[in-house]
């Protein structure tokens, strides 16, 4: 299982259902027992690892290394802006007071 802030020693006051077939919940039932947990532990587990790895997926960029040489170089030696980004600028001062 793994260790996130989601299962650190907090209390189990909240409940999930689901509605699965009765092969389903015989095949994860099958799973469970060959790993020696009980159904809820390996649906809670399992369902932790996977949504882990999603939340992870979805906040990590991976660039290849052409990527990240690009980035890195437009951080270092960005170009000018552009006559339509300046003009979005003098609008926004003038709008804002500034």
């Amino acid at each position: 299982m793994l260790n996130t802030p989601e299962t650190n020693d907090k209390p189990r006051n909240a409940r999930l259902e689901a509605r699965v077939s009765s092969d389903q919940k015989d095949f994860f039932q099958r799973a469970a027992t060959l790993t020696g947990r009980t159904l809820s532990e390996l649906v809670i587990d399992s369902t932790q690892e996977a949504a882990a790895r999603i939340v992870q997926e979805h906040e990590v960029i991976r660039l290849s290394r052409e990527e990240q040489v690009a980035f890195v170089s437009a951080l270092l030696a960005p170009s000018e802006p552009g006559a339509r980004l300046k003009k979005a600028v003098q609008s926004y001062r003038q709008k804002a007071g500034l």
